[in-house]
């Protein structure tokens, strides 16, 4: 049944971290406190309550926000957040730790985003001050309903405000965030409209889904809209449902969706071969028969060759997904910096770029968290064991929905043809 999402307060929300030689501490100080547990956290399947607790009171959610525009010193925050670099490498540290954490607030930076994607211009920022002065963490999803499964969310004018109704699926966040960015249809002008919205308004009611495959601990459900009032300070901004006439800046959208998934799923990947390697290098000489009945000891696992050739082969498996992924960052970095004069041919370049990056984390971070099993014949534990099968999960649930082959025909027709890749504001 729909449940009232819970607000968190217990723990005051902070300032961004300011400091940029702080940040790589802080974050991993977070990711080994929630590596320490994250077996036991992925078998209760609760809601990320503790762990959203452990975020805020390092101030990551507060981190995770846009770097401020060009030309100014910050917001009225003091600071301007992270930029894609800084915030990528946080989002990837604590998905190696724990998947499910590492999407929860990859999609918060990028729905942290919003107003400067969507709104009428690049100095739209200004929306930034109130909603994320004091790094409040963020849930919900700005990408189109499908058609064929109908209107999803609407916004209806009422006197200087809109009324927002519907339901829709929210992949991470669902009772734990502070505020929800959504987007929904002008029943005036059809136009896609982002809202922001406070949970905690009697007309939202939420219901969780924990209890999945992998990804666990994301806190996806859906949330039901009620007659929730909109005021107009509350819409971000706006786009055209016609994809065919979205601003080519407004269509990097989905692409940062994209990419920061991408990264995730690299940090799984990353976090699995690091665990396997503990374990392997754990392993104890195998004791056997000498001369004279005497007990010698076999070479150590972490000496035979052919486990060294497999770690070999994973280990450049991700270090090739890694650049390919860098690369991606840097082409939608520049042309998140270009602004709105990004022209189409820009981001269809950057399309590719981050098409690539996402089939090649799809295929290596299924294929390492599935070696790794066979390497270590860890694949479950009920003994308080690595349960390395938590990566593996966790890679399939955030992969499933992302198909390598169709990435893969965009680049190739890119490539041969010089055809764009789709120009759409979907992921």
């Amino acid at each position: 049944m729909p449940t009232k999402p819970v607000v968190r307060t217990a723990a005051p929300l902070k300032p961004p971290v300011v400091d940029d030689a702080m940040w790589p501490r802080v974050t991993r100080e977070v990711a080994d406190d929630l590596a320490a547990d994250a077996i036991a956290r992925d078998r209760a399947g609760k809601p990320p309550y503790d762990e959203v607790a452990r975020l805020r009171e390092a101030g990551l959610p507060a981190l995770l926000t846009p770097p401020a525009p060009p030309g100014r010193a910050g917001t009225a925050s003091g600071s301007g957040g992270a930029d894609w670099r800084t915030a990528t490498a946080v989002i990837r540290e604590i998905a190696a730790a724990d998947g499910s954490i590492g999407e929860l607030v990859a999609r918060h930076y990028v729905l942290s985003w919003s107003s400067r994607l969507f709104g009428a211009s690049d100095d739209a920022a200004g929306h930034e001050v109130p909603a994320l002065a004091a790094g409040p963490l963020l849930g919900g999803g700005t990408d189109l309903p499908d058609p064929e499964s109908g209107p999803g969310l609407t916004l209806s004018p009422a006197g200087p405000g809109h009324l927002l109704n519907g339901r829709r699926t929210v992949a991470t966040g669902v009772t734990v965030a502070d505020l929800l960015v959504v987007g929904a249809t002008s029943t005036h002008t059809g136009d896609l409209l982002i809202a922001l919205v406070n949970p905690a308004h009697p007309g939202v009611l939420a219901s969780t889904d924990n209890d999945r495959l992998g990804q666990r601990l994301t806190g996806a459900g859906s949330v039901d809209f009620d007659n929730v009032p909109v005021d107009a300070g509350q819409i971000l901004g706006a786009t055209t449902r016609d994809e065919h006439a979205v601003s080519a800046f407004t269509a990097l959208a989905p692409l940062a969706l994209r990419l920061v998934l991408s990264h995730v799923a690299l940090g799984i990947a990353e976090g699995a071969l690091g665990e396997a390697r503990d374990v392997s290098r754990a392993v104890p000489p195998a004791p056997r028969s000498g001369a004279a009945g005497a007990t010698t000891y076999a070479v150590r696992p972490s000496g035979d060759p052919y486990l060294l050739l497999a770690y070999g082969e994973l280990a450049t498996t991700a270090q090739t997904a890694a650049a390919v992924v860098e690369r991606a960052t840097d082409a939608l970095e520049q042309g998140l910096a270009t602004g709105r004069d990004l022209g189409m041919d820009e981001r269809a370049e950057i399309a590719v770029r981050v098409a690539a990056a996402e089939a090649v984390t799809t295929r290596s971070a299924v294929d390492i968290t599935t070696r790794i099993l066979e390497l270590t014949e860890a694949a479950t534990s009920f003994d308080g064991g690595p349960a390395l099968d938590r990566f593996w999960r966790n890679a399939r649930a955030l992969t499933a929905r992302s198909s390598p082959t169709h990435r893969l025909r965009d680049i190739g027709d890119h490539y041969l043809n010089g055809t764009h890749p789709p120009f759409t504001a979907r992921p």
